[in-house]
């Protein structure tokens, strides 16, 4: 078993009435009170890319769930677009839990991004919206202006949480704070000054597109 199955059992079947068993390979089953059992799948790779994900999607049948165990786990938008499009749900090993106990695991995403997600899709100002990974939007404004935007989880984003985006993901407009109850450190802002870039909260953000209209 490999290790990433073996701490995926150990932390689901300590959650509330779920019983979690391995199944092969990394392949696990979850059952749930009143809902429908859950497979997934269970990767220890730090990027989902699509290859990944279709490995998985061909070799598992019923497949309802892939799951990125690595908290540093970061996912393609190729491969979240897929992923959905076939009907399976995505994310890390909270979401995997919560999905099984409401008994939609073929329908959710990552839950860190979720919220998040949605008030940019529902923000009336946006043309269109290109996920590049699952932290890095490309938004086209009703204008025409683009912005690239990333997402930072963190309670109090860091300059080095800054940098270490910008590095990974290269050039963004915007670095946004997507933890309602946290802020920016005026360190991460200073270093967000520096690479030529906004950090902000929602607020803020929603604030900048309308500027840019």
């Amino acid at each position: 078993m490999n290790w990433q199955v073996k701490y995926a059992l150990d932390y689901l079947n300590d959650v509330g009435n779920l019983s979690a068993v391995h199944v092969d390979g990394d392949v696990i089953k979850i059952e749930a009170p009143k809902q429908p059992n859950v497979v997934a799948a269970i990767s220890a790779e730090y990027t989902v890319d699509i290859g990944l994900a279709k490995s998985y999607v061909d070799s598992v049948p019923g497949l309802d769930f892939l799951c990125g165990y690595r908290a540093e786990c970061v996912w393609e938008g190729a491969t979240i677009e897929y992923l959905e499009d076939a009907g399976i749900g995505w994310g890390n090993i909270g979401t995997l839990a919560s999905a099984a106990i409401k008994g939609d695991a073929n329908s959710v995403g990552h839950k860190t991004f979720r919220f998040a997600d949605r008030l940019l899709r529902q923000f009336g100002l946006i043309k269109s919206i290109e996920r590049e990974f699952d932290r890095i939007y490309r938004v086209t404004l009703k204008t025409g202006k683009v912005l690239r935007i990333g997402m930072l989880m963190e309670y109090e984003p860091t300059a080095a949480g800054v940098r270490s985006l910008w590095d990974r993901f290269g050039r963004v407009d915007v670095i946004w704070c997507i933890n309602p109850n946290g802020g920016p450190t005026t360190r991460a802002i200073e270093a967000a000054d520096n690479l030529g870039c906004e950090v902000v909260k929602w607020e803020d953000l929603k604030a900048l597109m309308k500027a840019r209209r």
